[in-house]
């Protein structure tokens, strides 16, 4: 029987997840959270290890040799020293394709908000009492129909994404590179065609030495003033001080992000900065519906079923 060790489940559940997929293949046990010093003792005893952001590094593996199998509760694995595990012969596991449906939601519901100035209207409804005619006209509203929806990156996410756009009557074109996936018919533009057509860029891509900083003054330059920006990838695909700056002087003219570079960001952070216009922030929450995280939890356990 194996002995499995979850390693932060504060970071899927909610106590709202059923886990008796896990708890069906071995002796379990859950640690809400662990600290960097606590790691190597919770999987002294471990043949499985499951972890979301616990890191776990040569030091670590150094201290488990019964370690069989790592698993983990995301699509990105950095948290693991991949060289480390494999001269160990033991074998990294992640998920991928769980989050496609919460992601799309939450790049329409950051994009909704900034076509409709939901984000202002909301929590002003008391001066709706003050106003001289029956409505406010206080904030611009615009359709997303007609506009063009600039797509980097179309794996799954980034193809639902279009999908959704289309159907809301946006033009959606995609940022070309060499040897790119199949585009599902979605127009391919070069760089600066990308950012001069766009009126919303939403980032789906990897983070690579390429595409770190893909977004920063030298192409928030060539977009047209007001394009909005939408980023449910990685926080360090954009210059987070170049777009705080875009969104001051209006080149951009909203932006929603549910990543930062340094999560949880530290109190000073560039883009937290209270005089910055027009700019939704989430806390890496667009992967997290009830059903995504079940998914991922599903996934998890299927992982450890091939691997016996």
């Amino acid at each position: 029987m194996h002995n499995i060790v979850f390693l932060d489940t504060a970071t899927t559940d909610r106590d709202d997840l059923d886990l008796s997929s896990l708890e069906e293949l071995g002796k379990i046990t859950y640690h809400p959270l662990t600290g960097p010093g606590e790691t190597a003792d919770r999987l002294a005893e471990a043949t499985i290890a499951i972890t979301n952001k616990v890191v776990i590094d040569e030091a670590v593996l150094e201290q488990c040799p019964k370690l069989q199998l790592i698993c983990v509760a995301a699509t990105g694995v950095n948290c693991i020293d991949l060289e480390a595990a494999e001269r160990r012969s033991v074998p990294v596991l992640n998920v991928s394709g769980y989050s496609t449906d919460s992601v799309t939601q939450h790049v329409f519901s950051m994009l909704l908000s900034l076509a409709t100035s939901l984000h202002h209207y909301a929590p002003e409804a008391e001066q709706w009492a003050e106003s001289p005619m029956f409505t406010r006209l206080d904030y611009p509203i615009f359709d997303l129909a007609g506009k063009t929806l600039g797509i980097v990156g179309l794996g799954n996410i980034g193809k639902n994404v279009a999908k959704v756009a289309q159907s809301q009557g946006m033009k959606v074109i995609a940022y070309a590179r060499e040897n790119a996936e199949e585009s599902g018919g979605i127009e391919r533009v070069s760089h600066d065609a990308f950012f001069a057509q766009a009126d919303v860029i939403s980032l789906h891509c990897p983070l690579t030495p390429d595409t770190e900083n893909f977004i920063n003054q030298e192409t928030l330059s060539l977009c047209q003033p007001g394009t909005l920006l939408i980023n449910t990838g990685r926080g360090p695909l954009i210059d987070e001080q170049a777009v705080a700056e875009a969104l001051r002087t209006g080149q951009l003219g909203g932006a929603g992000l549910d990543v930062l570079s340094t999560e949880p960001p530290a109190a000073d952070h560039p883009l937290l900065a209270s005089d910055i216009p027009n700019l939704l922030i989430t806390p890496h929450t667009a992967w997290a519906s009830k059903e995504s995280r079940q998914r991922l939890i599903e996934g998890v356990a299927e992982n450890i079923k091939n691997f016996k």
